[in-house]
């Protein structure tokens, strides 16, 4: 079976991945699962560029066809911030809980969650990338609900009033930002597993 690599060292991310590639023909894998440490920058103002730069990083370390994402939170009452920088907001103490102190009473809370997911495909000396993105629409819970997901699952609240953080994964792969993309991708993805 082919491997499909997926370029990102957060366990979180590999985990959800894996079953959103699941019904694919291919064995889904981390950079650990084949001994790959690489660390890749994320310089750019776009989602794309920087899923883009990971994508290509990782195909050429391996050799493997590999998908990279890039993905954030846009909230009104920040200027659609975090957005870009949604991983690196608020320092080493940030993320979630920082935008949650961000946001005055009254606030507009409607917020969306972006997904630019990166497939890069071999050969290694020059991989090419194509783009997919997905992006689900929803608010700033007032406090973190839910056990499940990661990042900024626990605040985010989808238009039923649950946030991802509190929805099974089934239905959570079906409407966020990342399955939306994963969706959007698996066309092209099947073509390049299965030539």
């Amino acid at each position: 079976m082919t491997d499909l690599l997926v370029a990102t060292n957060n366990p979180g991310k590999i985990g959800e991945f894996r079953r959103l590639l699941a019904h694919l023909p291919a064995r889904v894998i981390g950079p650990v699962d084949i001994g790959l440490v690489l660390e890749v920058p994320e310089p750019h103002f776009t989602y794309a560029e920087n899923a883009t730069d990971k994508a290509r990083a990782f195909c050429a370390a391996s050799g493997l066809l590999t998908v990279a994402d890039d993905s954030g939170i846009e909230v009104a009452a920040l200027d659609n911030g975090p957005g870009v920088r949604s991983a690196r907001y608020g320092g080493a103490e940030g993320g979630a809980a920082y935008v949650l102190s961000q946001l005055p009473a009254g606030a507009d809370r409607s917020a969306q969650m972006v997904c630019w997911l990166a497939v890069a495909v071999p050969p290694a000396s020059e991989p090419r990338v194509a783009l997919f993105s997905g992006t689900v629409a929803g608010r700033v819970a007032s406090e973190p609900r839910g056990t499940g997901g990661f990042g900024y699952d626990p605040i985010f609240e989808m238009p039923d009033g649950r946030t991802t953080a509190e929805l099974d994964e089934a239905d959570k792969d079906r409407v966020s930002h990342r399955g939306r993309a994963v969706q959007a991708a698996s066309p092209f993805l099947l073509r390049m597993l299965t030539g």
